[in-house]
């Protein structure tokens, strides 16, 4: 990688701005990403067909484990970031510790909010922030079949 993609939250927001000068459109999204599977790579490729810079925020451990129990995450956040990182899809990741990425999408305020269709559009946090900001929300399609929890319960012999 030439350039840092695993930023802080100030490290984003002077890239947002930098981007925004240069006349980039900024794509947001978040998740746990914990088992990264071909759902989140489609995902990930889809946000950013949608402008010329795709921000991922992720879920810290600690609002993993919030968000899905104690057993989660199975795979630490550092690590997590980092295989993100690798995709060409992403330009840039960045870790939150709050249950939802509110502060973290009314501070970056990007151009465009992806969340997959298992999200209702009622359920998504940050679309208020977004839309009064000029920006939109787009909903892509959820790929049936692949669900990191669903994952998990098979390996461990539940489904």
């Amino acid at each position: 990688m030439s350039v840092k993609k695993i930023v802080s939250r100030a490290e984003l927001i002077i890239r947002r701005r930098e981007w925004k000068d240069n006349g980039r459109r900024v794509v947001f999204t978040n998740g746990c990403f914990d088992l990264l599977h071909a759902g989140h790579v489609r995902l990930l490729e889809q946000a950013r067909a949608l402008g010329e810079a795709l921000v991922v925020g992720l879920n810290s451990d600690r609002s993993v484990r919030q968000l899905k129990g104690d057993a989660r995450p199975l795979v630490p956040e550092a690590e997590r970031a980092e295989v993100l990182a690798a995709l060409a899809a992403v330009d840039a990741v960045t870790i939150f510790g709050e249950p939802t990425p509110r502060e973290l999408i009314a501070a970056l305020l990007p151009d465009v909010l992806v969340k997959g269709g298992d999200w209702g559009p009622d359920q998504i946090v940050g679309r208020e922030e977004v839309e009064a900001a000029g920006g939109r929300v787009v909903v892509v399609p959820y790929l049936e079949g692949y669900s990191t929890s669903a994952f998990i319960a098979k390996i461990a012999g539940k489904k």
